[in-house]
């Protein structure tokens, strides 16, 4: 076949953009090489692109691999360019978002916190790198508590429960803070904006054990 190495890059490329969901978040300092590298093959791509095409008007379209070759990059680099993140979204498929608290601190490295349906919650911390830090979470009264945590590559600690308390910023987007602490001896906690909470929809459904 020819271009074989052509083809076998671009469904490569296709695959690795649309799995990052589930391996971005591995990487941890890792990430940042990882997504330059992406962006170099991005590049190496569309520059292969306009030389297939360069080649099939000298060729005066009559080859039809080379027709092949076009039309699969063409799709590759158009989905990638729309839809950077994959075309599917896969955290839909892990349950629906009942909270969601989040914060931007030093150097725009931003923390992302999400509370599922099914008990479980996921944060994404993207700060020179990507981080994420898995688990289960219950409540009692007005706490959430944080258990069966699995944490990231750099990570030592978790927070081990939670509070809600009005925000005291004047802004319609966040609905509360998220006050969380390492343990009872924590008197400062850890602030998280809350953007979404649909706390009050799972008094009809259990935690799954």
């Amino acid at each position: 076949m020819k271009n074989k190495g052509l083809y076998i890059t671009t469904i490569i490329f296709f695959l690795l953009v649309n799995t990052t969901y589930y391996w971005e978040g591995k990487l941890g300092l890792f990430a940042i090489p990882a997504f330059v590298l992406l962006v170099v093959v991005y590049f190496g791509l569309s520059i292969a692109l306009l030389r297939q095409i360069c080649f099939s008007v000298k060729e005066k379209f009559k080859q039809n691999h080379r027709f092949i070759l076009i039309g699969l990059l063409t799709i590759v680099l158009l989905l990638t360019y729309f839809k950077p993140l994959g075309i599917v979204d896969f955290d839909k498929f892990e349950g629906a978002d009942i909270l969601i608290a989040e914060r931007e601190g030093a150097a725009n490295c931003l923390t992302t916190l999400k509370l599922k349906d099914d008990y479980t919650f996921r944060e994404r911390i993207g700060c020179f790198g990507v981080s994420e830090i898995k688990g289960t979470f219950r409540i009692a009264n007005d706490t959430i508590y944080f258990d069966n945590i699995q944490l990231g590559r750099y990570e030592e600690s978790f927070f081990r429960f939670a509070v809600i308390k009005p925000t005291e910023f004047d802004n319609p987007k966040i609905s509360g803070d998220l006050i969380r602490y390492k343990d009872l001896t924590d008197t400062v906690g850890h602030y998280l904006w809350i953007t979404k909470n649909d706390l009050s929809k799972l008094k009809v459904k259990k935690p799954n054990r």
